[in-house]
């Protein structure tokens, strides 16, 4: 077994510290990107225009829907 230096052994662990630092760097630029929820909004504007749109026409079509049920209802009692 090949034995090291103190000065090795520091040198190693310096090493090791600055790689760690550079790496939770990264993660942190990584997270940020990735929770930025306005970059994505911007990203896929299209698809959240078409989703709502699609939401709301279900939505309004549900409303619609109820709405109807309930003038049958009274119309079918008045006769």
């Amino acid at each position: 077994m090949a034995t090291r230096t103190p000065e090795e052994i520091r040198a190693s662990i310096e090493a090791n510290r600055l790689e760690l630092g550079l790496s939770v760097q990264k993660l942190r630029n990584e997270v940020a990107e990735v929770t930025d929820w306005r970059k994505q909004l911007r990203a896929n504007q299209q698809n959240v225009i078409i989703g709502a749109a699609v939401t709301g026409f279900v939505v309004a079509g549900g409303i619609a829907a109820v709405g109807s049920l309930f003038t049958r209802r009274r119309r079918h009692r008045r006769r």
